[in-house]
């Protein structure tokens, strides 16, 4: 079992953490309050699609920050004044304060784990979270899985998930981690028996897809002989997708985009709308912000609409 400390104190009261920002309590609870704790404020608008994302992932961050971080949420349309002095001309802008001033931030909707990376930057200013040393323990999990120690990574994901099941971070670790030692069963079972608070987390929709396409790399076929058979007839769409597929096993995910949307250009509706299904699974399972999900994503738009 891995040594923390002493569980940590209760966690404060969401009201406390979170509140609705107005103009007549701007300075209170955000340029006031930063002075002692950082504070996150999220620009948002009833009519903001990417805001209704955003907004609950942020909530959840800065929740599971225990009191490290506050959030305070201003409807734009009806703090006009805040939003004119701030100078916010998109939403969702996120802002975060530090003692009066606004210290970082971004605009638009970003991926769970920009979000996490993002509230634990900003809770460090403060002086960080007191989580019995659960968040370095994450860390260096996530450094021994990039290394290769998949096994070793396991064990201290697991550690991390008997002190606290709902950890995020270790769940998709875990998983992860059974992925890397090829383990597909386990990793499978762990993610059905996902807590039901976070069952539905951007990270863990994420790790479906990439236990998906490691099913389907376990049953690629030969991939020159996939070529071979794509060359002799270009509108083998059986041929191209499981080219797509023997790609991507491969590790060569721009390459296995490039075959599905080139399906896709040929047939959109093959097999029940296959290829703009396998573009999806791809682009779940990478970053959001991966050049090969940005560029692919903007040419099946471009096909979509042409």
């Amino acid at each position: 079992m891995l040594e923390l400390n002493t569980a940590p104190a209760a966690a404060p009261a969401s009201d406390d953490l979170i509140k609705d920002g107005t103009e007549q309590n701007f300075m209170q609870d955000v340029i006031e309050m930063s002075q002692t704790v950082p504070v996150i404020v999220d620009f948002w608008a009833p009519w903001c699609g990417p805001c209704k994302t955003l907004g609950p992932a942020l909530e959840a961050a800065v929740t599971a920050a225990s009191g490290a971080v506050k959030m305070v949420k201003v409807n734009v349309d009806q703090n006009q004044g805040i939003a004119g002095q701030l100078q916010i001309q998109t939403i969702p802008t996120v802002y975060a304060f530090w003692e009066g001033k606004p210290v970082d931030g971004f605009q638009g909707a970003v991926p769970g784990s920009e979000i996490q990376a993002f509230v634990a930057r900003v809770a460090a200013m403060g002086g960080g979270v007191e989580d019995g040393g659960l968040a370095d323990a994450v860390i260096a999990a996530q450094e021994m899985l990039a290394e290769g120690a998949a096994e070793d990574a396991a064990q201290t994901f697991a550690a991390v998930l008997e002190e606290e099941p709902a950890n995020v971070g270790a769940y998709v670790g875990l998983v992860q981690s059974h992925l890397a030692l090829n383990d597909l069963e386990q990793a499978e079972a762990i993610l059905n028996g996902a807590p039901v608070e976070i069952s539905q987390a951007p990270e863990l929709e994420s790790v479906h897809a990439q236990l998906e396409l490691a099913k389907q790399a376990a049953n690629a076929g030969p991939l020159d002989e996939l070529k071979a058979a794509v060359d002799a007839d270009a509108d083998n769409h059986q041929a191209r997708l499981e080219l797509a597929t023997a790609l991507h096993a491969g590790g060569d995910a721009e390459a296995a985009v490039e075959q599905l949307l080139e399906l896709f250009r040929r047939d959109r509706d093959w097999n029940d709308g296959a290829a703009k299904a396998q573009l999806f699974t791809v682009f779940d399972a990478l970053p959001a912000n991966d050049p090969v999900v940005l560029n692919g994503r903007r040419k099946l738009s471009s096909l979509i609409f042409a």
